[in-house]
């Protein structure tokens, strides 16, 4: 594509490779978690290293920054909660008994995903567990959270949406749709042949997209649990998905963005979804570079504002 851009400034007191950034809601705070087992708060406006999260004992696998608190999880099997303006850690979720792959803070409300191939919810108050989420037969790498104001008109009990609707996917292929209020299983989301690898909501609604090691997105609906397309373009794993925003209820589906890894760029697809055929209507964007989900610890240890 086009020439190169400068960045702004650089921030590169990591001392090891950077595996996850979140943006604070009003955009002037950035967090970074790292494989030196730390996180940081930098400043947007200067670059500027805020504050220093210590207290993990091992790499930091990823990282939420809300208004008041930041969140982290990591290979030391625990997630922490941290005062953004002191950098004290405000609380230790202790239950886990692998790796921490993704959280997810919701609804006043704290997710988490594991290799103990459980999810987990918790009380982001007290620090305890709230609910298990047991039945995946491997690892649980990511999650999404739609609550009940999400799902218009679910033609469910009430009491199933009460606290909303978890959606976990694994390594063992699948991903499941858990009811909060009970931590049952509601619908298991089968037909990759691969890991799930990410997956995303399409909000407010109730269809989910899941992409995979087997080089396919598909689209669910999470009530019913029914497959409703897929999309086959891709020729290596889809490591991510975004979907624009602009689905409401009664009009087609948003299409999903989805890139996958090669060695040199990654191939950025932009999906229109044609109703049952998932036909892609728009070639592929090249640019965007993305290291591969299973190279850990090679990506750089500084972050740079473009």
């Amino acid at each position: 594509m086009g020439g190169g851009g400068s960045a702004l400034r650089v921030c590169a007191d990591h001392r090891g490779g950077i595996n996850w950034l979140s943006l604070s809601p009003d955009g002037q705070r950035l967090l970074t978690g790292s494989e030196d087992g730390t996180a940081r708060l930098w400043s947007t406006a200067d670059g500027q290293c805020c504050a220093l999260l210590q207290g993990h004992e091992s790499y930091v696998t990823f990282c939420q920054l809300e208004d008041e608190a930041a969140f982290t999880c990591s290979a030391d099997c625990t997630i922490r909660k941290w005062d953004v303006l002191t950098g004290q850690c405000l609380q230790v979720f202790r239950g886990h008994t692998s790796i921490v792959n993704r959280i997810l803070v919701a609804n006043n409300q704290l997710f988490s995903s594991s290799y103990d191939r459980t999810a987990r919810a918790w009380s982001v108050d007290k620090g305890q567990v709230a609910r298990e989420f047991r039945g995946h037969r491997n690892c649980v790498l990511t999650l999404a959270y739609s609550a009940p104001q999400d799902l218009p008109g679910a033609p469910c009990a009430e009491e199933a949406v009460a606290r909303g609707l978890l959606v976990t996917g694994s390594t063992d292929g699948t991903a499941k749709v858990w009811q909060v209020a009970s931590g049952c299983c509601h619908q298991t989301l089968r037909g990759h042949t691969g890991a799930v690898l990410c997956l995303v909501l399409a909000t407010p609604g109730h269809t989910a997209f899941t992409g995979s090691t087997d080089a396919t997105v598909r689209a669910w609906d999470i009530l019913s649990g029914q497959q409703l397309r897929v999309f086959q373009e891709h020729q290596g794993s889809v490591i991510c998905l975004e979907v624009r925003p602009a689905w409401l209820p009664g009009r087609p589906l948003a299409p999903p963005l989805s890139c996958r890894p090669t060695q040199c760029i990654s191939q950025l697809r932009l999906w229109n979804k044609v109703p049952l055929t998932g036909q892609l209507k728009r070639q592929r964007l090249i640019g965007s570079q993305f290291w591969r989900p299973e190279v850990r610890g090679q990506g750089v240890s500084r972050v740079g504002f473009l």
